[in-house]
């Protein structure tokens, strides 16, 4: 009986990824070496991922990221690219993780001392203008001063979670997210990442090939990580 329910709650994986258009790869010019066992075929010159086993390494990353859950542990989520941001940012924000959803500022867990300050910064200048503390600047001042929080805030509003090193770094298109994943692995955070055909799987830790570059399967692949944090967190409540 467990294996017919298994098997009824694999296909409806599946028949998600399909409907999210996770199959689609890159053409087979651009596909990384490392990506090949994860093809299933070509149609009109795209490469089709094998859904089964992108099912297989979603399930894989989903129990890592539902045991981070149940350990209250953080998650640093990292979109950057335009179809990456706002869904990246709504998952980290429904879960209470810290995100970027932008441009990486290099140094951001390498250099993490110099980037909480200016991120302390911020929050301080912020909440000097909230209780009117910057009215006994000059207007000019008051000018330059409301200038320096707009860009921190568009670099770091997203960290301000951020109180040390994550214990998981999440990113979409780890070839996009190179210095991420690199300052992640010289600080022996382990990588979640969905990647297109054009990445090299062994760069990263919790690998979910799949297309990254459409808005919607993306989602489906986000949504289902914060879901299996939201189920972790949950089962250590009630346990």
């Amino acid at each position: 009986m467990t294996g017919v329910m298994n098997d009824t709650k694999n296909s409806a994986v599946i028949e998600g990824l399909f409907k999210a258009g996770a199959h689609f790869a890159y053409s087979k010019s651009r596909r990384h070496p490392s990506v090949k066992s994860y093809i299933f075929g070509a149609k009109n010159k795209v490469e089709i991922f094998d859904l089964e086993k992108t099912a297989e390494l979603l399930e894989k990353a989903k129990a890592f990221v539902k045991q981070l859950g149940s350990e209250g542990k953080q998650i640093f989520f990292v979109g950057g690219k335009p179809e990456s941001r706002d869904v990246m940012k709504n998952g980290a924000i429904s879960i209470g993780m810290p995100y970027v959803a932008g441009r990486w500022i290099g140094g951001s867990l390498t250099n993490f001392g110099q980037i909480r300050g200016r991120i302390d910064k911020m929050l301080k200048l912020m909440d000097q203008r909230e209780k009117g503390e910057l009215a006994k600047y000059t207007k000019k001042e008051r000018l330059l001063i409301d200038r320096e929080i707009a860009k921190l805030n568009l670099f770091f509003s997203g960290m301000v979670l951020l109180k040390g090193m994550p214990q998981a770094v999440f990113v979409i298109d780890p070839r996009k997210e190179k210095i991420a994943v690199d300052e992640a692995k010289k600080m022996n955070i382990p990588v979640i990442a969905l990647l297109g055909s054009d990445c090299d799987i062994s760069e990263v830790d919790h690998a979910i090939v799949g297309n990254d570059a459409s808005l919607g399967s993306i989602k489906f692949f986000v949504d289902q990580l914060v879901k299996a944090y939201q189920e972790g967190k949950s089962s250590a409540k009630t346990a």
